[in-house]
């Protein structure tokens, strides 16, 4: 029995740590993420995207609100009240009531007791309502593309900063390769040397090339952890996160339209034009609603309960009270109220209609603008991936004609050098094509996350 009590004392423990190991297990992050389940993570975490969608949420409560204005106004009231009071004592006839009377006229604290259904009721308005709803909807609506913009800009966030990484990731690769190479060639230089074949000025050049290319691993590995950083600080996860982005730096042959129908269709999509064009709407409804200010305005209200003295007679039908009434307001003065805020609505629908062709301006800019770098990128791409091409043909004749003498040290490192930069012009052609695709479905009011098909090159 005592075995089986110590025996439980381990395993109990032992059995409370591997469940909390599970638990973390079943709870911990994942680390690598393809594109698509990092935008799926920040556009369903990330604050911004957040208070947009409780801003959405609170205009369905003010529509609510509104809407209210226009429905019977319908409630409980009850009171109860115990009250003296003198003031026939002192009235300035009083003294001429007869002395009879006088003697039986005793104020006593008496009870008072009230309940009754109150109702308010709009009959007309000249549209005050009715406009005030339509309004409530259209910011409604206004908030939601508001929401769809935020959105749309947290993806385009997203996925800048995970081709960023994948950029500087690639980038360390030709980082690595380049310092791999720089000692191989070091280590060819000093086994020449050893033979007689080689100058001690080919091994001091080799050394100083594998020096110089040390710093380039170092900033090429900084970039990693910056970008990873970034995209970290979107995930709305700890900066350091070991996050890894799956996926490669892709060509993918454009097939967009000419510009004419690519603006067209941005200005029916993008956010920015609808919310303009609901800016519009509204300060219509606005003028309206401001003239409704002066106008007629027909209210019912009705009052039906019991009041009574005694607690027993709240029942009894010859102590119900009643009221309804009928109340009709037409401002004559209001001291320019009503013209002050018509004035402020055409002002407002003059800046609205404005700001809406300064939008449309704006929107066919950036369409040309994205189209530009997206031919630009192109055209870079196709250049680097031949220039590697060819960059990494020479560097193998270099080294072959260094192996047999035929070569300097200068050479390879020249060679080095050039196969290098044009990897790094590629990788950065592929990934401002990349990113030149995204930024013009983008502006064309599209998802930015795009599907890549299976005729796509990659960086590899």
């Amino acid at each position: 029995m005592q075995k089986i009590k110590h025996l439980s004392l381990i395993i109990i423990p032992l059995a409370i740590c591997a469940s909390g190991l599970l638990r973390a297990e079943g709870t911990e992050e994942k680390r690598r993420l393809t594109l698509a389940e990092a935008v799926a993570l920040a556009t369903e975490r990330h604050p911004q995207v957040l208070s947009a969608q409780a801003r959405v949420e609170a205009l369905k409560g003010r529509i609510r609100e509104v809407r209210s204005d226009a429905l019977p106004d319908i409630s409980f009231n009850s009171s109860g009240m115990r009250w003296r009071d003198p003031s026939f004592l002192n009235s300035a006839s009083f003294d001429k009531i007869p002395p009879e009377f006088k003697d039986a006229l005793i104020v006593k604290g008496a009870n008072l007791f009230d309940y009754h259904i109150a109702v308010s009721q709009p009959l007309y308005t000249a549209g005050k309502v009715g406009t005030a709803i339509k309004l409530a909807s259209l910011e409604s609506e206004g908030v939601g593309v508001d929401s769809a913009r935020v959105e749309q800009d947290i993806k385009l966030r997203v996925i800048r900063s995970f081709n960023d990484l994948l950029l500087a990731a690639k980038q360390l690769d030709v980082a690595r390769d380049t310092l791999a190479q720089r000692e191989k060639h070091l280590e060819m230089a000093r086994a020449r040397y050893q033979l007689g074949v080689a100058t001690e000025v080919d091994v001091l050049r080799s050394e100083v090339s594998l020096a110089n290319a040390k710093p380039e691993l170092i900033r090429a590995e900084n970039s990693v952890r910056h970008a990873r950083a970034v995209l970290n600080n979107l995930l709305v996860r700890p900066i350091d996160f070991p996050t890894e982005a799956a996926g490669e730096l892709t060509y993918t042959p454009p097939t967009q339209g000419p510009l004419a129908e690519v603006i067209r269709h941005a200005l029916d999509r993008r956010p920015e034009m609808q919310r303009a064009r609901i800016n519009l709407l509204e300060t219509a409804d606005q003028i309206k609603l401001a003239r409704a200010e002066g106008r007629l305005r027909v209210d019912l209200n009705g009052q039906y309960g019991y009041s009574a003295r005694l607690t027993s007679d709240l029942w009894k039908q010859s102590f119900t009270r009643w009221m309804f009434t009928v109340n009709v307001t037409l401002p004559l003065f209001d001291g320019g109220r009503r013209a002050g805020l018509i004035q402020q609505a055409i002002a407002n629908r003059t800046i609205a209609a404005q700001a809406r062709v300064e939008t449309e301006e704006n929107v066919r800019l950036e369409v040309q603008t994205a189209l530009d770098e997206l031919e630009r990128a192109e055209k870079t791409v196709e250049a680097a991936r031949l220039n590697v091409q060819q960059a990494a043909r020479v560097l193998t004749m270099m080294q072959d004609n260094y192996r047999y003498g035929a070569a300097t040290t200068l050479d390879v490192t020249d060679a080095q050098t050039a196969l290098t930069t044009a990897r790094w012009t590629f990788l950065q052609g592929l990934y401002d094509h990349t990113m030149a695709r995204v930024q013009l479905r983008y502006v064309m009011g599209l998802d930015p996350l795009e599907k890549v098909d299976a005729t796509s090159q990659s960086a590899n």
